[in-house]
């Protein structure tokens, strides 16, 4: 019998079976989320190091020498589609430092894309690779956009399946006068054997508030859920605030939808009323009078009536900024930052810097690294009690999951965690409809296998 089964039998009958129920809810969402949710981890913990990565893997093609001369942007974008085998110049980044390359994203006929680094001073390419190269690879699979945009869908159900496994964690891990909860790990149960029992405890009470708060400060990026939400908070006036000319914010097409916009202004760009483009040497003029804090990403237009989108490229929320500048005529459309955002959106943007671990400095960092690592030890010390008290009859197709208890205080113990959670979450909801259908249907099969035992 399982030690978690053992410790609550001390308790009453009906108890006891919704302890067992929330147990084996808990069972099935660490089986269902923690496949994927190491994947989310592992690539999570690799983007919170984005900047010493690229400049470990791009140092040859970043680093330029730092003079005074500065080649015309034209030959930037120049050099870059004819390092690039050709092709449209969407989009370059202004670097932080002198001594720093600009990274400029060309659009290949092919549908291919590359990022050119190009020497602002003299502007010569020092590297092409695939567009946002090792860290753009990590960024798809952290969403799981890399296969395509539907199983983005899978992000949302396992960030609601995650919230579901703290909320029965937390449940199991409640003393209610039975000594269930642990704060430090044991070293008198050597009967028992703790030290996986407790590792897992107790990587769950001290990390599991964080993985908590990146399951959902994750979810405003996710297909659906993002989505509903982002729409409601916009049209109750909670979130993007109104463009400075009537009617002026627009739907960007895909190849202008701009780049490092943030969750607020995600996909939106301002038109005006002046036909062509002006040259870039100019909007970077305004950016410049303007004080507009590098790194900078610029986005060029291909519609003529679209103006440049220039975004900051903030570590906190507070820093975030677009500029929308006209470059026939240079004149500044909009500037938008933080503090004209709505409510709703000043909280998801926070929820967004926090996860990607900027808004608090190093020390936010280190808080959603250790979140990340929590992860991967909840997933092995878990796979290691199941495989120290797996079945015996594992080969018969039984994953050793606990029984399924009858009872009213059972069932109404595991809807009180789940039912909010999947009317939060209907992606959740649908998918936790699809597992109880499944179990059900399962069930009578792996009795009748247990009596022909």
């Amino acid at each position: 019998m399982w030690d978690c089964v053992m410790r609550s039998e001390s308790g009453d009958a009906s108890m006891s079976d919704a302890y067992r129920a929330v147990w084996r809810w808990h069972f099935y969402a660490g089986v269902f989320v923690m496949p994927v949710l190491m994947l989310l981890a592992l690539t999570g913990g690799l983007y919170l190091f984005k900047d010493e990565i690229d400049g470990f893997l791009y140092r040859d093609m970043i680093r330029v020498p730092a003079v005074q001369a500065e080649a015309a942007p034209e030959t930037w974008v120049a050099s870059a589609a004819q390092a690039a085998g050709g092709g449209r110049v969407a989009n370059l980044v202004m670097p932080a430092r002198d001594d720093q390359a600009i990274r400029l994203r060309v659009d290949r006929p092919d549908g291919m894309q590359k990022t050119v680094f190009v020497d602002p001073h003299t502007g010569r390419a020092t590297g092409v690779i695939p567009a946002g190269g090792f860290m753009e690879l990590v960024k798809k699979t952290h969403s799981l956009t890399l296969l395509g945009r539907p199983f983005n869908i899978l992000v949302e159900i396992v960030a609601g399946w995650t919230i579901i496994l703290f909320a029965t964690g937390l449940y199991l891990w409640w003393p209610r006068g039975r000594g269930v909860a642990t704060f430090a790990p044991q070293t008198t149960d050597s009967r028992r054997r703790p030290f996986w029992r407790d590792l897992h405890v107790l990587t769950g009470f001290y990390v599991g508030g964080v993985v908590l708060f990146l399951a959902v400060t994750g979810m405003p990026w996710s297909a659906v859920w993002g989505d509903k939400v982002m729409g409601a908070v916009k049209e109750t006036g909670l979130g993007r605030p109104p463009a400075p000319v009537a009617g002026a914010w627009q739907r960007a097409q895909h190849h202008d939808a701009p780049v490092g916009a943030g969750w607020t202004m995600d996909g939106m760009v301002m038109t005006h009323d002046h036909a062509g483009h002006g040259g870039l040497a100019q909007v970077l003029r305004v950016a410049d009078q303007a004080r507009l804090a590098r790194p900078y990403t610029v986005n060029i237009p291909k519609a003529d009536d679209t103006a440049y989108t220039l975004t900051t490229q903030a570590t906190r929320v507070q820093g975030s900024r677009s500029l929308y500048v006209d470059a026939v005529s240079g004149r500044l459309l909009g500037d938008i930052g933080y503090d004209q955002f709505g409510a709703g959106a000043k909280a998801i943007e926070f929820g967004i810097y926090t996860h990607q671990g900027t808004q608090f400095g190093q020390a936010n960092r280190i808080v959603m690294l250790l979140g990340c690592i929590g992860v991967w030890l909840l997933a092995i010390s878990g796979l290691v009690m199941w495989w120290k008290r797996r079945p015996p009859n594992l080969s018969r197709r039984r994953l050793g999951a606990p029984p399924a208890p009858p009872g009213p205080r059972a069932r109404a113990a595991v809807l009180g965690i789940v039912l909010p959670l999947a009317i939060l979450y209907p992606l959740t909801g649908l998918s936790l409809i699809a597992a109880v259908l499944l179990d059900r249907a399962l069930r009578p099969m792996i009795r009748r296998r247990s009596a022909a035992s």
